[in-house]
């Protein structure tokens, strides 16, 4: 069973960024995709980016194309989010997530999830 830890959420002006991660244990992850999401306070989860484990393909919201980098690191079993340029929108709990051979832009298929970290973007 997959474990997923996130860190690096925080307060932020406006036109600022952060970088979150989100730490993998539990099994070999090699065939698994990695997703972000996010929910602000009474809305709906909402995708941001995935990446294939095993060969780097990305795939982003169109909210946060542009901006945000999704990018793995293999050897540390770690998952990373860089967010730029971030505006008040994007104010949210983000919670990374994982499943097996995902290819999807919504949360079926990610069976496994973190808890989340909250981003604050002040303006």
């Amino acid at each position: 069973q997959v474990q997923l830890v996130e860190a690096g959420g925080g307060l932020v002006q406006a036109g600022g960024s952060l970088r979150l991660s989100c730490e993998v244990s539990g099994r070999t992850f090699s065939r698994y995709t990695m997703g972000w999401f996010r929910q602000a306070p009474g809305k709906e989860r909402e995708f941001v980016a995935r990446i294939i484990w095993n060969d780097g393909r990305t795939y982003y919201a169109d909210s946060v194309k542009g901006r945000f980098t999704i990018s793995r690191d293999r050897a540390n079993n770690t998952g990373y989010l860089q967010m730029d340029s971030l505006q008040p929108e994007d104010t949210a709990v983000y919670s990374c997530a994982a499943g097996f051979a995902v290819y999807s832009s919504t949360s079926a298929g990610f069976d496994a999830w973190g808890r989340g970290t909250q981003v604050t973007v002040s303006s």
